[in-house]
């Protein structure tokens, strides 16, 4: 009997627990991808969407909670004055025009959600009648546009849920002529263009990159808007976005290595989380994002992905450095979880007129912010590794390191979205210096206007003449001058803990045809140093094998390596298996081409080793990085 209750016990758990990713898929290699909880309907919307205004992100209960913490916390008096000080500037700029720049709307959009996260917060906690009035003028003036730019969604996307919370937050307080008309724009000009007419899905309704999260939760936004002028319409877009996000959510699994890198975690991230934050606020549950597998997990890359000095490991199309305001998507995380470690009360209670423009989705994160209590601290790991699609590691130095130790090593491929021919590269800081860069990103906008095709991942495509993307730009190996293969995936073969932490990335496919295997280690064997040792099985196509590392530190060339100088800092490199061997330097200021992002100082070390001197084919290198 007690067998059979336990049996029946873990079968009511397991229907519980499970229903959110029981309608699993596979993506193109295989691997299962675990669905959202989907009941979406006619009949499920009508019964179970929240009839009152607000209902996105704010409802009666999250605002009551909002309007007591406003009296009682003072991170969120503070971040409140913050948003009331954005809002009062904003009245003083003109309306927005339907300017487009290049193929993108995308700016105008954006500025129009941070202008209703304000102006919409500000009225929906003070009824400022001006407010209510400078809300009006902005909702009339973007539905009057002729249209939200559908060739590129991700306008039409943030649009759309800038003129939903303006409709919701103002909760039938607008005029009836400018909710008539904001309604219609969001069925017309929002939600209709993505389903279109040849009846496909678009593509970025089940795409693996941000555009899924930002156009999927645009269109949930809208959707719960417009739901009672057309239910069918508002559930079939519901249905159709909780059926798409887990292609995106994916690749965040298994451990919360979001691919594009730090920034674009923040983007893609910060639409997820506004999007389960609003459908538990209308429909009582976020349809298992939280729970979703890697997506909690993802908050711990979000940390570690910040090094010491304040720059990002900027892999992939990441930016460079972090904003100095606290993180609001990461708070999400830490009203969620509790943990302390996801809330940057400090960073929450810098002085209010020094925020200057706060994020566009900083009104609907108040909400949260106010919901956040404190259940302790989960201390980040020191050593940490993410496996997926870019597989990253990361080493820091203990709480308090006098030395500020970082080091960012990492796998993937160029197949990657956003990704760059930057399997095994790395970046280390120490000291307050980052010594081994990653190039970062560079502007879309100038690219694109020049007619350069920046998104084609072909192996000949010309993305690939750009340093910040190519395998020459970072600090990796190279064989024989050539790029690295884009479908090559570098792997991560192996990862230990402890006092001198490693990780063994396998490099032979990304260098397939060139080598017969290759792997790379990292290892932290103090806390001041680094060790790199690169493992090679030659091939009779190999002809040079080259080390590098990018860096734009003052370089003095030693017997056996070289001295690095920057910040009234030194660093030691130190060629440990080829001392015999000097070390070169090639300028890259001004970089080789006209296009490529221009980075004072930028120079390529390298270490070169003819193939003809390599014995019985195997090649062992061993660099190490050391405070001098």
């Amino acid at each position: 009997m007690k067998t059979t209750l336990n049996f029946l016990a873990g079968i009511l758990f397991y229907m519980l627990i499970v229903p959110a990713f029981a309608q699993g898929e596979s993506d193109e290699t295989g691997t299962d991808i675990p669905g959202l909880d989907n009941p979406m309907s006619v009949q499920y919307l009508k019964k179970n969407l929240r009839n009152s205004q607000p209902r996105l992100v704010l409802n009666a209960a999250t605002e009551k909670n909002l309007r007591s913490k406003l009296k009682t916390d003072p991170v969120i008096q503070n971040m409140y004055n913050a948003i009331q000080l954005n809002a009062a500037e904003i009245q003083k700029e003109p309306l927005l025009e339907r300017i487009v720049t290049g193929r993108r709307l995308l700016s105008v959009s954006r500025e129009m959600l941070y202008r209703m996260n304000m102006l919409g917060m500000v009225y929906r906690i003070d009824k400022d009648p001006k407010v209510l009035k400078r809300i009006n003028d902005e909702v009339t003036a973007v539905c009057n546009f002729s249209d939200w730019n559908p060739s590129h969604y991700l306008d039409v996307a943030e649009m759309s849920m800038a003129v939903a919370i303006a409709l919701d937050w103002t909760a039938g307080k607008l005029p009836k002529p400018t909710i008539e008309l904001a309604q219609n724009a969001l069925i017309e000009k929002g939600i209709k263009p993505s389903w279109p007419e040849n009846g496909n899905d678009p593509g970025w309704a089940y795409g693996t990159n941000n555009w899924n999260q930002v156009c999927n939760g645009g269109m949930i936004a809208a959707s719960i808007t417009i739901a009672e002028k057309d239910p069918e319409l508002a559930a079939k877009t519901i249905e159709r976005a909780l059926d798409g996000l887990p292609h995106s959510l994916a690749e965040y699994m298994p451990d919360g290595v979001y691919p594009e890198g730090s920034t674009y975690w923040s983007y893609g991230t910060s639409f997820s989380v506004a999007t389960a934050a609003m459908l538990e606020s209308a429909f009582g549950t976020d349809f298992g994002h939280f729970n979703y597998p890697g997506f909690k997990e993802s908050a711990v890359f979000r940390v570690l992905s910040i090094a010491p000095l304040g720059w990002y490991y900027n892999f992939a199309d990441c930016g460079d450095q972090r904003s100095e305001q606290g993180d609001i998507t990461l708070a999400w995380f830490a009203t969620k979880t509790g943990n302390s470690s996801f809330f940057e009360k400090e960073r929450f209670l810098m002085p209010a007129e020094e925020m200057g423009k706060l994020s566009r989705l900083a009104g609907a994160a108040l909400v949260w912010l106010a919901q956040y209590e404190e259940k302790g601290e989960e201390k980040i790991p020191t050593a940490w590794k993410g496996e997926g699609a870019n597989p990253v590691v990361i080493f820091t130095g203990e709480e308090n390191d006098p030395h500020n130790y970082y080091f960012g090593g990492k796998g993937g491929r160029g197949m990657v979205n956003h990704g760059n021919m930057d399997g095994g590269s790395f970046v280390f800081e120490l000291n307050g210096v980052r010594w081994s860069i990653d190039p970062g990103n560079q502007s879309y906008h100038g690219l694109e206007s020049a007619g350069f095709d920046l998104w084609g991942r072909c192996q000949n495509c010309e993305r690939w003449t750009l340093l910040t993307k190519n395998n020459f730009g970072h600090s990796t190996l190279t064989i024989n001058d050539s790029l690295h293969r884009t479908e090559g995936l570098v792997t991560l073969a192996d990862f230990k803990q402890g006092d001198s932490p490693e990780a063994t990335f396998d490099m032979s496919e990304t260098l397939k045809g060139q080598v017969k295997s290759a792997s790379r280690r990292f290892i932290k064997d103090s806390p001041i140093s680094v060790v790199i040792e690169d493992e090679l099985e030659l091939s009779d196509n190999t002809k040079m094998i080259i080390w590098h590392m990018m860096t734009t530190a003052d370089v003095e060339l030693i017997e056996g390596g070289a001295i690095l100088k920057q910040d009234g800092q030194s660093l030691k490199l130190e060629n440990i298996s080829h001392p015999e061997l000097e070390v070169s330097v090639v300028s890259l200021y001004p970089a080789p081409l006209e296009l490529d992002r221009q980075m004072e100082g930028l120079k390529r070390l390298e270490i070169r080793i003819p193939a003809w001197t390599v014995e019985n084919e195997i090649e062992s290198i061993k660099v190490r990085l050391s405070e001098l």
